[in-house]
């Protein structure tokens, strides 16, 4: 009996000194942030940590709850000739990528948008031009589950030559 309570007791000890992927990390975004390129681009950046020493990669996941661009057509001589002629487009989007980890954290950036046009198109003789865009509910997530709300709306107007002319109330 002896021995079978010392074999136990030593295989706790063992298994209690043992480091593991449990007891060796505790992932955490030390810092992410978000802004908006001219472009219309929603570029968010991160540092985590607490990863381990024994992980390679991370794999980080941003993802946007909604993501809304303002198209209009622009004829030939640079104006937007009907109020009609327009479309708000919107849509959740996500990117990911995988990034190296050293010494148990990693940096990186991920981008996504703007949306598409999707089956708006403009008459012969105009162009379809990307006004504004918005994004919010932007959130990025490690593979560990750990996750890093970024708060606020995102948004930039892209082409100020129409004053008042977004609804979405972006553009000045």
């Amino acid at each position: 009996m002896r021995q079978i309570l010392a074999v136990v007791t030593l295989y706790a000890f063992v298994l209690g000194a043992m480091p593991g992927p449990a007891w060796a990390s505790s992932p955490h975004f030390i810092s992410a942030s978000a802004s908006v390129a001219s472009s219309g681009v929603l570029t968010a950046t991160f540092k985590e940590a607490g990863l381990g020493t024994t992980v390679a990669t991370e794999s980080i996941t941003l993802s946007v709850a909604t993501a809304t661009s303002e198209y209009f057509c622009i004829n030939g001589g640079g104006k937007h000739p009907s109020a009609t002629n327009k479309q708000t487009a919107s849509s959740s989007l996500q990117a990911s990528g995988n990034f190296p980890v050293r010494n148990g954290q990693t940096t990186g950036s991920l981008s996504v948008g703007p949306v598409g046009p999707q089956t708006f198109s403009c008459p012969n003789g105009q162009t379809l031009t990307l006004i504004s865009v918005s994004y919010t509910g932007v959130q990025l997530t490690g593979l560990a589950g750990d996750t890093a709300n970024i708060s606020g709306t995102f948004s930039a107007c892209l082409d100020t030559r129409f004053p008042g002319a977004d609804p979405t109330g972006v553009c000045p």
